[in-house]
């Protein structure tokens, strides 16, 4: 087991002991039995995240000097019981010690949080040099509680009876009292020069990630001013400073929390913006402090101290002066503390005003959050109704492969996504999104419509084509069919019409032989015609499906709902159904096929749907294609949905005027 693990094992030992020692010491004192569990209670994350940290990062110190630091609250809660005790019983065992060295005891409180500083976050100093640094806040604290202990004098209560453990001759008492103001400012020193190798170690960090750390560091100890608003709020609105104890208590929460996260999980949030927050509302509380003060002051020298009227006055004139304030200081705060927020928002801010002046279009989003984010592989993809993939602006599909993907909505609804190219803060990529989100919509609806007038074109092409097609079928068809038959018959009449005079023709035989001509020729102009409108639709559309049903070789379940349909309508509906019919007979292999015809107001849904082996495509020039085509030219639109093994359903939705 690794040293600094062990050794922050046993600091969890001492905490408990301290602890228990504690509550033997307050006994039935109520008092000093709400500050152990005060002190316990604060001490607790402390000594817990200093465990995970110690478990999870064997090796580093950081963990045992979070436990550490978490047995300050716990030593001045056994400290008030033990005096507390000690007032109710003189002379109690070890108390010549206690007195002795409680009176320069305050600087070890300093020291874990000192070391913490300067190694903090990988368990190593910044360099050599730092260990005297080390050395002296080890060394100062023992040195300034010898000196405190050899000052002559009565010790403060409880203990002002209790005799000196230490009586150094008179003739050193100048010395020491130099040596323990000389002391003072050197501890001052040395934490001061803890907080500087923070600083050094930031601007000597190659990575985000280490400066992430240290961010995070510093933004748990940030709620030490805290600590200053609240005593200047406590003393405004209760007279006291009670509230510095929440301010106390959310330190030494804030700093191992910050600590562990740090060490732990350094990208959970957007530290950048977290410091960034906390400034700006830190900033904001104190100029509210500042007004409320200013002008309950101010008004109460007319009103009265405590007149409610100066205190409404003095809320409305911070409301009104803190109302445009936030966001201006936002902005500032922003520009220092936070740059990549501010760069994004105004690359977005920019392109939106350059829009507005017809000097930019929105598809130059993704070039401007390239450059605000300093990311060359950040791409916008846009959500296509329908699709499930991304497209960019130029309707290319965007694979984002294994890099972050933040969605962007707009009404509750996905449009787009930001596709990171590099790993980056998730919250300021949210951000991004949010501030986006009207150009990417603005962009997607041209994709839509750019892809809508492209495929009306290929669409109009594709019914020019299949029209010419058709004539020119219906043209050979006319041509080997009936017309061939209707010639071959005209001759055959004329050759007869020659023999009539001379008896050799045998009328009534050339009369049959040329009405089964005429029948022939009939049937094949009805097949014709049948494909360009089927007859069987004069008794309305639910006939011509049954019809058509009765002709497939599978079960067909219909229903049909709606029948007196608009001629168009009808044709457009039948074509649809037996397309599908036919495909799903022809490829699916299905079992049985459903065909419904509904209608809703001006609109018309013929669905059919099959249990066969799925997997059909709109392929260009296949049947499915067509179909399509004619039912857009009708103003309606076709959908496919076809899983492999899923079976295949084809719903058309047709606009019918009432």
């Amino acid at each position: 087991m690794a040293l600094p693990r062990l050794f922050a094992y046993a600091a969890v030992l001492m905490v408990c002991a301290l602890a228990g020692a504690g509550l033997v010491l307050a006994g039935h004192d109520a008092g000093a039995d709400m500050a152990l569990a005060v002190g316990t209670a604060l001490a607790l994350p402390s000594v817990v995240l200093g465990v995970l940290v110690a478990t999870r990062r064997p090796r580093s110190v950081v963990g045992l000097l979070l436990v550490l630091a978490g047995a300050t609250p716990v030593h001045l809660a056994v400290e008030d019981s033990y005096a507390s005790l000690a007032g109710r019983h003189p002379g109690l065992l070890i108390s010549e010690v206690y007195a002795a060295l409680a009176q320069g005891d305050w600087m070890l409180l300093y020291v874990p949080a000192a070391l913490l500083t300067l190694v903090f976050p990988d368990g190593r100093l910044p360099g050599r040099r730092w260990r005297w640094t080390v050395a002296g806040l080890l060394v100062v604290p023992v040195l300034f509680m010898l000196v405190a202990a050899c000052v002559p004098g009565a010790y403060p209560p409880p203990f002002e009876r209790t005799p000196h453990l230490l009586r150094p001759p008179e003739a050193y008492l100048p010395v020491l009292e130099i040596a323990g103001v000389a002391l003072l400012p050197l501890f001052l020193g040395l934490l001061v020069a803890s907080a500087a190798a923070m600083v050094i170690r930031y601007r000597r960090a190659a990575d985000e990630i280490g400066r992430a750390r240290l961010k995070w560091f510093a933004l748990g100890g940030g709620f030490l001013p805290l600590t200053l608003l609240l005593c200047w709020a406590s003393y405004l609105f209760l007279g006291s400073s009670d509230l510095v104890v929440i301010g106390l208590a959310a330190t030494a929460v804030s700093i191992p929390v910050a600590t562990a996260i740090a060490v732990l999980r350094h990208d959970l949030y957007d530290v950048d913006r977290a410091i960034s927050a906390a400034v700006t509302y830190g900033m904001v509380t104190a100029v509210l402090l500042g007004f409320y003060t200013a002008a309950s002051f101010l008004v109460g020298l007319g009103a009265g101290r405590g007149s409610p009227v100066a205190a409404a006055a003095a809320t409305a004139v911070c409301a009104a002066a803190l109302s445009p304030l936030r966001v201006r200081l936002q902005r500032r705060v922003d520009r220092r503390l936070y740059p990549a927020r501010q760069a994004v928002l105004t690359a977005v801010r920019h392109l939106r005003d350059r829009m507005h002046a017809g000097q930019a279009r929105p598809e130059e989003l993704e070039a401007a959050l390239r450059e605000a984010l300093r990311d060359p592989e950040l791409r916008v993809g846009y959500r296509l109704p329908g699709a499930t993939g991304l497209v960019d602006a130029t309707g290319a599909p965007v694979d984002p492969g294994d890099s972050p993907v933040t969605p962007v909505r707009l009404g509750g609804h996905e449009v787009g996504a930001i596709v990171r190219g590099r790993a980056g803060s998730r919250e300021l990529l949210r951000e991004a999104a949010d501030a986006s989100a009207l150009l990417i919509e603005v962009v997607r609806l041209r994709i839509e419509v750019s892809r809508a007038l492209d495929e009306a074109e290929a669409s109009r092409t594709r019914l020019l084509h299949a029209g010419y097609e058709e004539r020119r079928r219906l043209e050979r068809d006319l041509h080997d069919g009936a017309q061939q038959r209707l010639v071959s018959l005209g001759m055959a009449i004329r050759l007869a019409q020659r023999h009539l005079g001379d008896g050799t023709a045998d009328v009534g035989a050339l009369l049959d032989a040329w009405v089964a001509e005429l029948a022939v020729a009939v049937t094949e102009l009805r097949q014709i015609a049948h494909g360009l409108r089927p007859s069987s639709l004069d008794d309305g559309l639910g006939n011509a499906l049954v019809t058509l049903a009765g002709k497939i070789p599978v079960p067909v379940a219909l229903d049909v709902s709606a029948d007196d349909l608009p001629d168009d309508v009808a044709m457009t509906a039948y074509y649809v159904a037996s397309e599908a019919m036919t495909n799903a007979v022809k490829h699916a292999g299905p079992g049985a096929i459903g065909v419904r015809v509904s209608r809703a107001g001006d609109r018309v849904t013929v669905r059919i749907s099959d249990d066969g082996r799925g997997g059909a495509e709109m392929r260009p020039g296949a049947g499915l294609a067509g179909l399509a085509d004619r039912v857009r030219a009708s103003g309606g639109a076709l959908r496919l949905s076809s899983p492999e093994g899923g079976g295949t359903t084809v719903e058309a939705v047709l606009p019918c005027a009432s």
